[in-house]
């Protein structure tokens, strides 16, 4: 009886205990929220007791059933974007939460690798270059926010997380993703409204750390069973662990898009990455209940880095992002091959972000917040043929830049080769339009034209407006 006594006190207590009413991380104070959305709230509660949410903005009553495990979520429809601090009353049976500083504006998820991880204060030997600049700036509290997923990896699916909203102040700011803050800052400064960040970030892993085990189960090249993955060389590479871990807690809180920064630990793995960040991306816009597309992705292209010397494998990865670009719906890529400075040539971490962010702001502003005149497309060149006047000089077909490339002289990363394969770097090139003219002296009959194609080839050539030309390979027609 003593026994059976002692059982049903337990029982009291972990019942108590569950049924307390509680909040699911991101929803918490400081937190942002979509604007004009049906903006997702969740938490915990007694399994079946019916919650409500009233937010200070309508007074309206929000209300939702916690499931079987106690889990519930809601919807509430969000205002237009202001600096306004709004709560959120949460109310079950007896208990009441309230949700203080909320603000609406617009929200979006980063992930990636260590280029996306790496925070303002940059990493050992790496830094980020500004981050003085922002250290000392005028505090942004209610202009940039951040909410960093713990950096761990799981077996199984991950139903809660513990973290906190970020106000980008000096005491915060030195630990926020530096391309998510650029990213956050350009679009705050621009649209003039609240910015969140839900930021998940993984350092050194792969395209498939981020996809659902079922799905990396399918990919014959990678061992999905423990003692495999316990045996794999670093954590980093461990497949489906960081998709369970730092994914599915966060998947579905309502947001304007996707930002990805990630792909130097796939290099090598050009053939199967395409069709796999298309996978990823699906997934997570299944995820959040976008079957449509609406969410926008937008990618960083791999920075130059001496994978190998003279190699070329870091290029090929390259090629790959920007063919996942052409082939997923709503997608871009900013390019990045200007952003490096020679001495980064065995630097996996470049101190420009900065830029970084911006250009995918550039994205989003133009295509997300209707401001066509903001330019977001670097230069690609589409065909190269040989000139009809002049059969030593090779005419390179250009999109995105009706005003010409930026500069004749002083060219880096231009280079043309003719049939024994054997390259010269071009220093002078001329434009006429969408047309880039580029002849070598040393190259009578060129057969291929390329521009900052391999691992570490930075180039120089921008549009008039200021957006890299891309790196590319094509053999003259």
């Amino acid at each position: 009886m003593k026994r059976i006594l002692t059982l049903f006190a337990a029982l009291l207590v972990c019942a108590a205990a569950f049924a307390k009413l509680q909040l699911r991380q991101p929803c918490s104070d400081g937190m942002v929220l979509q604007q004009q959305a049906l903006a997702t709230v969740w938490g915990k509660a007694d399994p079946g007791s019916r919650v409500t949410v009233v937010p200070s903005w309508d007074k309206r009553k929000y209300t939702a059933e916690a499931d079987a495990e106690g889990f519930w979520q809601l919807a509430v429809q969000t205002p237009a974007a202001s600096y306004t601090p709004h709560t959120l009353t949460v109310k079950s049976g007896s208990d009441r939460l309230l949700i203080r500083d909320v603000l609406v504006g617009e929200v979006w998820f980063a992930s990636g690798q260590s280029n996306m991880e790496m925070p303002i204060r940059g990493f050992y030997g790496c830094p980020v270059e500004g981050a003085a600049d922002v250290l000392t700036a005028a505090p942004l509290r209610d202009r940039v926010r951040m909410f960093k997923v713990p950096r761990t990896r799981s077996y199984e699916p991950v139903s809660e997380v513990e973290a906190e909203w970020w106000r980008a102040d000096a005491t915060t700011v030195a630990e926020m993703s530096a391309t998510g803050f650029f990213f956050a800052r350009k679009l705050n400064e621009t649209l003039d409204v609240p910015v969140g960040i839900l930021f998940s970030a993984y350092g050194g892993s792969k395209v498939e750390s981020w996809l659902p085990e079922e799905i990396v189960r399918t990919y014959p090249d990678i061992r999905t069973d423990r003692a495999s993955i316990e045996a794999l060389p670093f954590d980093y590479y461990s497949p489906f662990m960081m998709y369970n871990a730092m994914v599915c807690p966060v998947k579905g809180y309502t947001v304007k898009g996707f930002i990805w920064y990630q792909g130097c630990s796939n290099v090598g793995q050009e053939a199967t990455y395409a069709d796999r960040l298309e996978k990823l991306v699906s997934v997570w816009r299944a995820d959040w209940n976008d079957p449509e597309a609406r969410l926008p992705f937008y990618q960083v292209e791999i920075a130059p880095y001496q994978y190998a010397e003279g190699g070329c494998a870091g290029a090929l990865l390259r090629q790959a992002q920007h063919a996942a670009a052409k082939r997923i719906p709503n997608a871009g890529i900013a390019v990045t091959n200007d952003l490096v400075y020679p001495y980064e040539l065995d630097q996996i971490h470049p101190a420009r972000k900065q830029e970084v962010g911006e250009r995918l702001a550039y994205l989003a502003l133009h295509r997300d917040y209707g401001l066509e005149r903001v330019a977001c497309y670097s230069p690609e060149a589409l065909q190269a043929s040989l000139s009809p006047r002049d059969p030593q000089t090779v005419c390179v077909r250009l999109s995105e830049c009706p005003d010409g490339l930026d500069r004749w002289r002083g060219i880096e990363g231009l280079e043309v080769a003719g049939a024994d394969g054997v390259f010269y770097p071009v220093r002078e090139a001329r434009t006429d339009g969408a047309t880039l003219f580029v002849r070598c002296d040393a190259v009578p009959a060129p057969r291929t034209v390329r521009y900052g194609w391999g691992d570490f080839v930075p180039g120089n050539l921008h549009s008039c407006a200021g957006l890299p030309l891309s790196p590319f390979c094509l053999t003259v027609e």
